[in-house]
């Protein structure tokens, strides 16, 4: 999963998008993630619940949301 771009809840924002900077491995209680503002944080996650992935830039703005790899509530909302 590293460099894979996750959305991770956010008390202000709803969503912020967050790049996975270290390999996670299955029984890891944290997600070693950069925001995109820098901000470097572990990010606690339950294992049978990961953060949703992100779509690729080139999708954003994508007017068929079924043309998305990835639909879930906060691709649809950057959408």
């Amino acid at each position: 999963l590293q460099y894979n771009r996750v959305w991770i809840p956010d008390n202000k924002e709803v969503w912020q998008s967050a790049e996975i900077t270290k390999n996670y491995k299955a029984g890891d209680h944290f997600l070693h993630v950069q925001l995109e503002d820098g901000t470097e944080l572990n990010y606690p996650v339950d294992p049978a619940a990961l953060p949703p992935l992100r779509n690729p830039d080139i999708l954003v703005g994508e007017n068929d949301l079924t043309a998305l790899s990835y639909l879930h509530e906060p691709a649809v909302l950057h959408n």
